[in-house]
């Protein structure tokens, strides 16, 4: 690498850590460094970088910490050696459809920062509230309801924006932010998302959303590509909409330009060069797919503190049960996107559960209450489905939830079932189920099958090996991705024509996107695309690795048959909770 080869940063704020990456024009990635919010900060109350208020469903992050994280990231990154001065161009991921209020005195503040403090010391009051709902968040079903009801329904609702109301969307958010702290909605000035938030960090004033992650609102017409102005006036509440849309301000339609120049602040403090252009950010989903060039057919599967499933098409064929987006960075396409929120903490729970009560499978090392090893071991030599043997066993079904769950509409709890696919029979509380030891094969189970289920009218057949409608690859992005036996399990139950493959970086999927979108920003020719020149400079042999088989001809149909299983159990689930459409 040269010494005066530009460089491109791409920021990740997720619900548990900051992270930065730096790549070259060539997509290498040369430094990194993160700040974990639980590890590394203290006096915020927070236990996996959020604080959870039971009572109300509340479930919200301190503004505050995430500007002592940018401080530190890169105070880290200037340590490792990083020479701002070569960096031409930043984008960055936030996680969705959280929202920070700012204070008039905030947007001041921005444009006149003293280079010789930190941001935490200058901008803490700078927000009408000090903290921003995170996604986990269930406190707006009233919200949600009026949302669902204002054009006639989930389905007339998703139509417009591209998902049904969402307790975590920001237009429910933003309602009941208001009836619950008037006087606070009463200083807000403007209102950013999370990515946009970090953006206007960096560029030292209140920078525009982009037009894929304003579609996790609730609020935006995506056919019409402008807000809709009902559900503007739902969201304002007592207040005039055109307050609200002065709130939220313009949104960036052209993601293939720049926003402007690096924030004066960051040029005199870290020494950025002032031509360093900041590239719109967007939202940690849609930044995912930006980590690689997706083919057609091909599925990411993203398994953070949530568990995502992404696939970019032409098709906009919104439902209730999925969230359709603007592409990030190419006109024509969008993204569609399941999401869950019982991801990577509902998996934790389990493994604590395992690490308490079986023995560990690893002799020459101390326990350690976090290890994956007795969880990855307890999976893999479990019998699919919990049968054993298949022809005579009844498939053994489960649905965990810690946090209330998305899809399906479900309140916190467990519930395991058998299921005779000849029969087509579900029994609660099954014969012969060890708690915690089949939980385990049964929770990476359902979640891949819930994937399966909802995208099956997405995937196509493969032609040229004549086997059935799944994805051509499965790629594994996120923290989970590590993890073998979720990967062999990953690739039983989806599939995957040439099998399930992982990114090198995949813990850092989201940054890595951001990174990629800056360099795109910078370095395009006129009218080329994101896909024609990350395309043009992706190594796939550097960048990802095959780590399980795909489709396997009798275990993938049985699969199948238990994703009917699956959605009779949630059927059933949902009316015995009163849940039921």
């Amino acid at each position: 690498m040269s010494d005066s080869e530009p460089l491109y940063l791409g920021f990740d704020l997720s619900t548990q850590q900051l992270k930065a990456l730096a790549v070259t024009s060539d997509l290498k990635v040369v430094y990194e460094a993160k700040f974990d919010f639980d590890a590394d900060s203290e006096g915020y109350g927070i236990q996996n970088g959020v604080i959870t208020n039971v009572e109300e469903h509340e479930v919200y992050a301190p503004v505050a910490l995430w500007l002592q994280a940018l401080d530190t990231v890169l105070e880290r990154l200037k340590t490792q050696g990083i020479d701002f001065g070569r960096v031409r161009g930043i984008s960055g991921a936030g996680q969705q459809h959280g929202s920070v209020y700012w204070s008039e005195a905030g947007e001041h503040a921005l444009q006149g920062l003293d280079s010789s403090k930190s941001l935490v010391s200058q901008l803490d009051y700078a927000f009408s509230h000090p903290f921003s709902p995170n996604w986990q968040d269930a406190s707006t079903q009233t919200e949600c309801d009026a949302f669902d009801a204002e054009l006639g329904g989930q389905q007339q609702l998703a139509d417009i924006t591209g998902s049904k109301a969402h307790h975590r969307f920001t237009g429910p958010q933003i309602l009941r932010f208001q009836r619950k702290y008037p006087e606070a909605f009463k200083r807000t000035s403007r209102i950013s998302l999370v990515s946009s938030f970090l953006a206007s960090i960096l560029l030292g004033r209140i920078a525009p959303m982009d037009i894929s992650d304003v579609c996790g609102m609730n609020l935006w017409d995506i056919r019409a590509g402008a807000y809709h102005e009902r559900l503007m006036a739902l969201a304002s509440g007592s207040s005039n909409p055109s307050t609200l849309k002065q709130m939220l301000g313009a949104v960036h339609h052209d993601s293939a330009t720049a926003l402007g120049h690096v924030s004066p602040y960051l040029v005199r403090r870290y020494g950025f060069s002032p031509i360093c252009k900041i590239a719109s950010f967007t939202g940690d989903n849609p930044a995912t797919i930006l980590a690689l060039p997706l083919r057609p057919n091909d599925a990411i599967v993203s398994l953070g503190t949530s568990t995502t499933f992404l696939m970019s098409t032409q098709n906009y064929a919104p439902d209730p049960a999925t969230h359709f987006f603007n592409h990030p960075t190419t006109p024509g396409l969008y993204m569609f996107m399941l999401c869950y929120k019982n991801g990577g903490l509902a998996r934790e729970q389990i493994r604590d559960h395992i690490n308490a009560i079986l023995p560990s499978t690893d002799h020459t090392h101390t326990r350690d209450p976090k290890s994956w090893n007795t969880f990855d071991q307890t999976v893999l030599s479990s019998p699919a489905l919990g049968q054993a043997p298949p022809e005579f066993d009844a498939m053994k079904l489960g649905l965990f939830f810690p946090r209330p769950e998305i899809v399906p509409n479900l309140p916190a709890g467990e519930w395991r079932y058998a299921y005779s696919p000849s029969t087509r029979t579900l029994n609660e509380h099954p014969e012969g189920w060890k708690k915690f030891h089949d939980d385990a094969r049964a929770i990476v189970e359902s979640q891949l099958l819930s994937l399966r289920l909802r995208s099956r009218a997405l995937v196509s057949t493969d032609t040229a090996s004549g086997t059935p409608p799944q994805p051509r690859r499965v790629y594994l992005v996120g923290g989970g991705s590590q993890n073998s036996a979720i990967a062999k399990v990953a690739g039983e139950v989806l599939g995957g024509v040439e099998g399930v493959w992982k990114l090198d970086v995949g813990q850092n999927a989201c940054a890595l996107g951001a990174a990629y979108k800056a360099v795109w920003t910078v370095e395009r020719r006129d009218g080329e695309s994101f896909e024609d020149l990350i395309g043009g400079r992706w190594k796939e042999g550097e960048f990802t690795g095959k780590v399980a088989e795909g489709y396997q001809k009798g275990l993938w149909e049985r699969y199948g048959d238990a994703m009917e299983g699956l959605e009779k159990m949630e059927e059933e689930v949902l009316r015995r909770e009163g849940r039921a459409s």
